[in-house]
């Protein structure tokens, strides 16, 4: 019910066009304009349910862990897990995109500024900036300075990478100085993840700052170091706390329940990839048993190889409820990729033995997180070793995957560093894939050059 009820709400934004047809017999229960609380809550549900996450195994954020042989079903070849994937399958991924998220941000924000209501025009802004970057992100180039023109411009040219990514900081700069008015309005109850504290949407507007910022540590015509020192001097005003998660809460009641709750329901066969259940054998990793389930059969924890034959769902291990329970958050960004990404910037301009005492507070807090024992941490930390120049970034980066488990942000951090080290799937019809595809609705209705990308090109950050 909650779902529906957000939906007829988006509907009734999206058809404020009409409004000079329906002046003289207007229907109350399709209102054509609706204050900004009202935006907000769908707004922030749609980021966590189909920007963050999934609902079902054909919608991009799944399909990027079947990339990062995080999720694997219990299908046989060919499909999305082998490489195998169609324009049509973006389709849906772009409209949630466009026209559930980045439209109705925009419209959020002309209207808080129109109100004079900053802090909500402030908190558009990074919603924006976060699903905007998660877009370029995912398809490259795409439309955004001319997208949202209207019946005016229904076939917008896309935006370069490179400037998108400029405009992704200028959003954050701006929700800056808008939360820097300290403007007594704001949200409370319709703001579900931070209630309307603006101190936490700057904090979490400096962090993806900083993500963003290392982002383009290989990009054409940047360099590492200012890249790094870029982002420490984000991180100086970023999160400082898991208290400053910003994690989105489901209730769990029907209708309400954590995309990957169905993501992994009773009609998938999606179960955990043998890659990253083995590797969290491999080292002993006590956060295992945070992680996974054991297999339902009794049999060791078992992780899924993608291209094998057929097994027996029973005997493959599962997402536990903290991140796939029916009342799970999602941990859209999180204090760890803060911790993290301190650590990599650190190493890049001071060398391993600086970034030491940042990795391990990251790894350590992590775990304390999951209900950790002090004494498997210190076991843990001592058997992974000391960083050195030669293991330093593999190892932040290995560690950050587990700490951002299920957050599309990983295949974003294997492109541009190579780790955690991956090599394609049994049957892979290419190498492992560097991007999505462009919708197929996208190229009948505003056919660009920048369409033909195959799955294999990389987008412009992502230098060799």
């Amino acid at each position: 019910m909650k779902k529906a009820i957000l939906l007829l709400i988006t509907i009734a934004i999206f058809t404020g066009g009409c409004k000079k047809y329906l002046d003289v017999n207007k229907d109350p229960n399709n209102p054509l304009d609706v204050q900004e609380d009202l935006i907000l809550s769908p707004l922030e549900t749609y980021v966590s349910d189909f920007v963050y996450a999934g609902f079902s195994p054909g919608q991009g954020p799944i399909i990027l862990q079947y990339f990062g042989q995080v999720i694997a079903p219990n299908q046989l070849n060919p499909g999305l897990w082998n490489y195998r994937m169609f324009n049509t399958d973006m389709d849906g991924d772009w409209y949630n995109f466009y026209v559930v998220c980045l439209n109705n941000m925009k419209i959020l924000h002309d209207k808080a500024i129109s109100n004079d209501k900053p802090n909500y025009a402030a908190i558009a802004d990074v919603l924006s900036a976060y699903t905007l970057g998660t877009a370029t992100d995912f398809w490259g180039d795409v439309p955004y300075s001319k997208g949202f023109a209207g019946s005016s411009n229904f076939t917008p040219s896309y935006d370069k990478q490179e400037d998108l990514y400029k405009t992704v900081q200028d959003l954050l700069s701006e929700a800056i100085a808008l939360i820097g008015k300290n403007d007594a309005k704001r949200p409370g109850s319709a703001d579900y993840i931070y209630h309307g504290t603006m101190s936490q949407w700057l904090k979490l507007a400096y962090t993806l700052k900083a993500r963003y910022f290392m982002h383009l540590t290989k990009a054409p015509g940047h360099t590492a170091a200012v890249q790094a020192d870029s982002a420490l001097a984000a991180l100086s005003n970023g999160m400082l706390a898991d208290s400053n998660d910003f994690k989105f809460p489901y209730a769990g009641d029907a209708g309400g329940e954590n995309p990957w709750y169905y993501a992994f329901g009773q009609v998938s066969t999606a179960v955990l990839c043998s890659t990253l259940i083995d590797s969290l054998n491999a080292r002993n990793d006590p956060r295992l048993s945070k992680i996974a389930n054991p297999p339902a059969s009794g049999g060791p924890y078992k992780g899924r190889s993608i291209g094998a034959p057929l097994g027996v769902l029973t005997e493959y291990c599962y997402p536990t409820d903290y991140y796939a329970g029916a009342s799970a958050y999602n941990y859209i960004v999180n204090y760890s990729e803060a911790q993290f990404l301190a650590a990599e910037a650190t190493f890049i301009k001071s060398g391993a033995a600086a970034a030491e005492p940042i990795y391990q507070a990251a790894v350590t807090n992590h775990m304390k997180k999951l209900g950790v024992a002090q004494g498997d941490i210190t076991t843990y930390l001592a058997s992974r070793g000391s960083l050195s120049a030669g293991n330093a970034l593999q190892r932040i980066m290995e560690e950050k995957s587990i700490a951002n488990f299920l957050n599309e942000e990983n295949f974003t951090d294997w492109r541009r560093t190579g780790f955690p080290l991956l090599t394609k799937v049994q049957g892979g019809l290419s190498d492992i894939p560097r991007r999505l595809l462009y919708p197929q609705s996208e190229i009948l209705t505003n056919p660009q050059p920048q369409q033909s990308a195959a799955l294999t090109d990389r987008v412009w950050w992502d230098a060799p």
